[in-house]
């Protein structure tokens, strides 16, 4: 049965609608997105055979080219939208960060890098560079690879922190296993980092693990 077949109250858009985005299932929401199904299957079918494909929403968003445009209903036309809603979302994010306290909008902050960093294939380690207000000068990313003692040199990460005039940092990292349990390699280049910073007056305020769909805070497991 074709979606406009359904009663009205069920379809995706109707439904999204009336009872806001939050109350459509990611079946419903990769729906919309896809608008069309395929020769006897609906969108929403197709959008759950893609759901079980990829294991998921997120694995889904974060599919190479060559795998997304491998899967049925999709194709290079997909996968550019799919990027461009993606990179609008990272820049929403990133101007409500600009728009206030980094310190006071933890919750801003967590989204903005759980957006950035969540299903990267490999570890990537990151900043927020933070004037004396705790406002976000700039977000960077510094190293890429294996986050441990050998990879991320603090010399770098002061030397950045003074050419923004930085007085304070959010640090950050992904784990591309998804498990966002800190390391105890991530404590001990967690407390260079902390002590190298101090020397010049730089506060670190935080360390984000970045996982899939979940983070943790240095700062909120008392491990600063």
């Amino acid at each position: 049965m074709a979606i406009t077949d359904w009663p009205a109250a069920e379809r995706p858009r109707e439904k999204l609608i009336e009872r806001g985005a939050e109350a459509l299932g990611d079946a419903e929401l990769l729906a919309i997105f896809l608008r069309t199904g395929l020769p006897g299957k609906s969108a929403v079918d197709l959008a759950g055979e893609l759901l079980q494909r990829f294991g998921g929403l997120a694995p889904l968003l974060n599919a190479s080219r060559r795998a997304f445009t491998a899967a049925p209903g999709l194709g290079d036309a997909k996968f550019v939208q799919l990027q461009a809603v993606l990179e609008m979302s990272r820049r929403y994010l990133r101007q409500n960060l600009i728009r206030g306290a980094a310190l006071e909008s933890a919750q801003a902050t967590r989204d903005y890098l759980q957006a950035q960093l969540a299903g990267r294939p490999r570890e990537v380690f990151a900043c927020l560079f933070l004037d004396n207000r705790h406002r976000l000068i700039r977000y960077e990313e510094l190293f890429a690879g294996t986050i441990d003692g050998a990879s991320v040199h603090p010399r770098e990460v002061v030397r950045r922190a003074l050419e923004l005039s930085a007085a304070a940092l959010i640090l950050a990292h992904n784990h591309p296993s998804g498990v966002a349990e800190p390391s105890s390699a991530d404590r001990r280049i967690t407390e260079r980092l902390r002590e190298a910073l101090a020397l010049v007056e730089v506060r670190v305020l935080d360390h984000f693990v970045i996982g899939d769909g979940e983070s943790v805070s240095f700062a909120e497991r008392g491990l600063l």
